[in-house]
């Protein structure tokens, strides 16, 4: 079945999308950055630098860390972090909902083989 992929694009520009979803969802579910980098099949540094991207593109953070050592460190959404991530899932499944006809009518004229990229 055809799938929506959602990315907002607020007006200052920042955005999130299914990537960056994903990543707090890793995050929010491991307790850590580099964990769930792991997860995700990513480096630490994409890792940090899309969260970082989401901490400046808003007046409150969405996600704080705390420097490994002895005591282990780790990261966790904030309040806002889950809020945002929230409305995220909220909006995608409001707009899946709204479009299963057409994406199942367009699905359906597609051709098994033809794996498209645009």
């Amino acid at each position: 079945m055809a799938q929506l992929k959602v990315t907002v694009i607020l007006d200052s520009g920042a955005r999130i999308g299914p990537g960056k979803a994903a990543l707090l969802d890793s995050i929010q579910a491991t307790g850590s950055i580099s964990a769930a980098a792991r997860a995700m099949g990513m480096t630490y540094k994409r890792a940090w630098l899309l969260l970082d991207s989401l901490n400046q593109a808003f007046a409150d953070p969405v996600a704080t860390a705390t420097p490994g050592g002895v005591s282990g460190g780790g990261a966790r959404l904030t309040a806002f972090g889950v809020e945002l991530l929230e409305r995220y899932r909220r909006i995608e499944q409001d707009l899946a909902g709204l479009a299963t006809d057409d994406l199942g009518a367009l699905d359906a004229h597609a051709r098994p083989e033809a794996g498209l990229k645009v």
